[in-house]
Formats: C-alpha cells, sequence, structure tokens
C-alpha cells in the first residue's frame, strides 16, 4: 500500500510546487494544465493554465496536487505535511523557505522527539511539520 498526499490549491499549485521542489531538492514528475487535456473543452478560458493534476517526487515519497476550480475551493485543513530531513540546518533552510509570507505555528527548537522540529504555514496554505528526528 501507498500513500500520497493530494493537495489542492487556489489557483497557484505550480508556483508551490516549483518552491517545494526548491526547498527539497525534488524533482516535478508532472505539471499538466487542463489545456491541452480531455478536459479542455469543459474548463474555463481563464482556467486553462490552472493545474488539473501534478506530482513532485520528494526521497521516496510523491506529493501530489491540483487546482481546485474555483466553485470547489477550501482552506487547506486538518492535517499537515510531515516531512522528515537528516540535520537540523536542513530544517532550518527549509522552514525559513516556507515560512516567507506564511504563517509560524512553532519556530525551530528541539523536542523531546526530535532534535530540531517546526510548524509553518506556507504562504500557499500548506501545514508543514518539519522534522529531524532522534534515533530511537
Amino acid at each position: 500500500m501507498k500513500i500520497n498526499p493530494y493537495l489542492m490549491f487556489q489557483g497557484n499549485c505550480e508556483e508551490a510546487f516549483k518552491l517545494y521542489a526548491d526547498v527539497f531538492g525534488g524533482q516535478i514528475l508532472a505539471m499538466l494544465p487542463h489545456k491541452g487535456s480531455p478536459a479542455e473543452a469543459q474548463t474555463p478560458p481563464e482556467w486553462q493554465n490552472k493545474i488539473m493534476h501534478a506530482a513532485l517526487k520528494l526521497g521516496d515519497e510523491t506529493l501530489m496536487a491540483s487546482d481546485s476550480p474555483p466553485a470547489y475551493q477550501k482552506p487547506m485543513s486538518g492535517f499537515a505535511v510531515s516531512v522528515d530531513l537528516p540535520t537540523p540546518p536542513d530544517v532550518e533552510r527549509a522552514f525559513k523557505r516556507l515560512s516567507e509570507g506564511g504563517t509560524v505555528t512553532m519556530p525551530v527548537g528541539e523536542t523531546f522527539f526530535a532534535k530540531s522540529f517546526a510548524m509553518v504555514t506556507d504562504r500557499f496554505g500548506t501545514p508543514w511539520m518539519i522534522i529531524c528526528p532522534k534515533p530511537m
């Protein structure tokens, strides 16, 4: 079994995924707009270049997303994307980039379960938990 988070953006999926690829050293596997797809005929002109499906390879995992049509848009809530990073400086770097224009929930610090841990909701509305775990 494999579970892949699927994020729904409000028209800025491409911008968000380019940032995430840069922050985490990921590879964008798919960035498919409505234009040129089977859904093109049912898509309003102003939505043609919005993303119908995106996939971002992050290590051994894949994060997926799309732009949610305006009638279906809702703020992201009730979850966080949790990312384990190898070192505390990696957590600091990711936190700094993701917190630009975002909202800090918990600044970077050591916890009983992590050498370094932080929580932030980025400027696109995605909630993150960034962790450098302690050895078990």
